[in-house]
């Protein structure tokens, strides 16, 4: 069976998720609480907890869900996390991301 090149591109399009870029700003402001332990500029000023600053965007949101979802399990992090929604995973972690461009 061929498929026609509309029929192949609209299909294309149906399959591809739409992802909206995360939002910096937001992200930063729901980030006021993390800097208490991983540092206002997501440097860890304890060397028990991580440095964010400069780490991978998609990489922390799979964290923060993770904690938030209860596959990553962590006594500090799952109350910090409890009521984030996927968006604001997304916005945290670009913000976090940004700090080591």
């Amino acid at each position: 069976m061929k498929l026609h090149l509309p029929t192949a591109a609209l299909a294309l399009l149906i399959a591809t998720p739409i992802t909206q870029a995360a939002d910096i700003e937001a992200g930063q402001s729901k980030a006021a609480t993390c800097s208490g332990c991983h540092g206002n500029e997501g440097i860890s000023p304890n060397p028990l907890w991580p440095n964010l600053a400069g780490q991978k965007e998609q990489y922390l949101k799979n964290q923060i869900i993770a904690f938030r979802d209860g596959a990553r399990k962590n006594a500090m992090m799952t109350p910090m996390v409890a009521n984030l929604t996927d968006e604001d995973a997304a916005n945290i972690a670009a913000y976090y991301a940004s700090l080591g461009q």
